[in-house]
């Protein structure tokens, strides 16, 4: 979906879609796990975390936080936009583990729109992060972003 700029506020309160399906993998895991240096048993050691609580590795909570900016982009674009800005999250919770083998989708609610100073457009959206073949929320956060457009 597209919207433009201009028509934001018109979107709000409205389900803007779901993302495509993201497979976390014992290679997407180890690769986070070397970027942000946090090598937890129960992530990176899928022998040890067979026998621990979840019974097998899960993906780290961060990890599954960090793939919303992709989500957000499968579900929509917003036209006239010249920059944007990812300025932070509200309410982030962990709602239970991603298993490593399994898919998650996001899905992506509009949730506010206010003009700032300088030609910004604030934007909040709340994403809903499942697991496939599971009930609930894995996680789900509010995500704050500024767009921008030059003055014509």
């Amino acid at each position: 979906m597209s919207i433009p700029l201009s028509e934001l506020e018109s979107h709000a309160g409205r389900e803007l879609g779901v993302s495509d399906w993201y497979p976390l993998t014992q290679e997407v895991v180890d690769q986070f796990a070397e970027a942000t240096r946090d090598f937890q048993w129960i992530h990176v050691d899928p022998v040890r975390a067979a026998d621990g609580p979840f019974g097998g590795p899960i993906a780290h909570g961060m990890l599954t936080l960090s793939m919303l900016p992709a989500m957000v982009t499968d579900t929509f674009a917003v036209d006239g936009a010249d920059l944007i800005i990812n300025k932070g999250f509200d309410k982030v919770r962990l709602g239970k583990p991603v298993p490593v083998g399994s898919r998650v989708r996001g899905a992506v609610r509009l949730t506010g729109v206010r003009p700032r100073p300088k030609g910004y457009t604030e934007v909040t959206l709340g994403v809903s992060v499942e697991v496939e073949s599971a009930e609930g929320a894995a996680l789900t956060a509010e995500m704050i972003f500024l767009y921008h457009a030059e003055a014509a």
